[in-house]
C-alpha cells in the first residue's frame, strides 16, 4: 500500500531548499506527519501546518540521537552545493553528514531511507544517453562528495540491512527555482551571452516530476537497494533549452556567443584568487559545467521498476517558470 494511503512520520533534510521544500509540501497535503531536520536560521516560511515538526540541526556536525524517534521513512535530500570556499565542507556534510543519518536510521530500524545523489556522480557523459550502469566519473569536489555518500550509502545498507534506495536527479526545475533564475533574467534583459557553441545535451527534471519520483522510490518494495536516475524524457542541447526560455518570456533567442576558452581560464583564475583569501569566487569553473558537460540520461530503469513517467513536457515547464519568475518580480 502506498505512502498516501498509509499516513506515515517522514523526516525530510533539506526542508529549506528547493527540492526538499517541493517533497515537504506534497508529503504535508498527503496527510504525513513530516519532520524536518533544518540548519539554524534556515528559511520554512514556506512550509505550515499541525503535522510538520522542525528539529534543529547541522549535517556536518553530531546529529540528536532522538532525530528518527518514531519515524517510518527518511528523504536524505539536503546536501553542500553552493558552497565554494572550502572543499572539506563538501565531505563533512555530504560524506559525513550521510554516515551520520545512515547510522541513527538503522539503530532505529527506519522503514525505508531514500537517498538524494546527482547524475553530477558520473561527470561529464561521453557516449550520452547515460543510465545506472555508466561509472563514476565525478568533476569537481561537489560531485566528487556526492560519489563517495552514494557508494558509502549503498555500502552501508548492505552490511545493516537498511532498505535504501538511490536517487539520482537530473537537472531540476519548475517555479520556485532559483538556480535557473540568472539565464532567464538575462534572456529577458537582452543581456544574454551563450558560452561555447551550445550543442551539449542535457536533460531536465521538472520539480513536480521529480517528487512524484522521490514518492515512487520511497513506498515500492522493487526500490530497495537500487539507484534510479531521474530525469524528464526529452534531451535537449544548451542552445535549443535556451531558445525555448526566450520563448516563454516573449523574447526573440538569443544570438551573442563567447568563445569558452577565455571564460575558461578566468574562471580557474577566480577560483586560485579567491579560494585562499576564503571569498566566494565570482566565477569559478564548475559555473562552466552547464555549457560544457553532456548530461543526457536515460531514464528507462526508473520506468521499468518504479513506473516512473514525467507528465510535464520541457516546454510546458519552461513556461510556467518563466510565468512564476514574472509574478514574482524576480525579472
Amino acid at each position: 500500500m502506498s505512502q498516501d494511503k498509509v499516513k506515515q512520520h517522514i523526516l525530510v533534510t533539506g526542508a529549506s531548499g528547493f527540492t526538499g521544500g517541493h517533497l515537504c509540501r506534497r508529503l504535508l497535503a498527503n496527510g504525513h506527519h513530516v519532520r524536518v531536520l533544518a540548519r539554524p536560521n534556515s528559511d520554512l516560511s514556506g512550509l505550515s501546518g499541525d503535522n510538520l515538526e522542525i528539529h534543529i540541526g547541522d549535517l556536518s556536525r553530531p546529529l540528536p540521537d532522538q532525530l528518527l524517534d518514531g519515524i517510518d521513512t527518511v528523504y536524505h535530500i539536503a546536501a553542500a552545493f553552493r558552497t565554494e570556499v572550502s572543499t572539506q565542507y563538501f565531505y563533512d556534510t555530504n560524506v559525513g553528514g550521510t554516515e551520520r543519518l545512515l547510522e541513527l536510521a538503522a539503530r532505529a530500524g527506519i522503514g525505508r531511507f531514500v537517498h538524494c545523489s546527482t547524475v553530477g556522480v558520473l561527470g561529464d557523459i561521453k557516449n550520452p544517453p547515460a543510465d545506472e550502469t555508466a561509472p563514476y566519473n565525478p568533476g569537481d569536489d561537489y560531485q566528487a562528495s556526492k560519489a563517495v555518500a552514494e557508494r558509502n550509502a549503498l555500502e552501508f545498507s548492505q552490511k545493516r540491512g537498511l532498505p535504501l534506495s538511490v536517487v539520482r536527479p537530473g537537472g531540476i526545475y519548475g517555479p520556485g527555482d532559483m538556480r535557473f533564475l540568472k539565464v532567464y533574467r538575462a534572456i529577458n534583459r537582452g543581456a544574454f551571452w551563450l558560452i561555447g557553441d551550445g550543442n551539449v545535451q542535457y536533460t531536465f527534471i521538472h520539480i513536480d516530476d521529480l517528487v512524484d519520483g522521490f514518492l515512487l522510490a520511497g513506498q515500492l518494495d522493487q526500490a530497495i537497494d537500487e539507484i534510479f536516475i531521474l530525469t524528464g524524457a526529452e534531451i535537449v542541447t544548451i542552445r535549443k533549452w535556451i531558445e525555448l526560455v526566450a520563448a516563454a518570456l516573449g523574447k526573440p533567442p538569443p544570438r551573442r556567443q563567447v568563445p569558452l576558452l577565455p571564460v575558461k581560464i578566468a574562471a580557474h583564475v577566480s577560483k586560485a584568487v579567491c579560494t585562499p583569501l576564503g571569498v566566494k569566487p565570482p566565477l569559478y569553473p564548475r559555473r562552466l559545467d552547464f555549457f560544457t558537460k553532456d548530461r543526457a540520461f536515460d531514464i528507462g530503469k526508473a520506468n521499468r521498476v518504479l513506473g516512473f513517467r514525467p507528465k510535464i513536457d520541457l516546454a510546458t515547464g519552461v513556461k510556467q517558470t518563466a510565468d512564476w519568475y514574472r509574478t514574482n518580480n524576480y525579472l
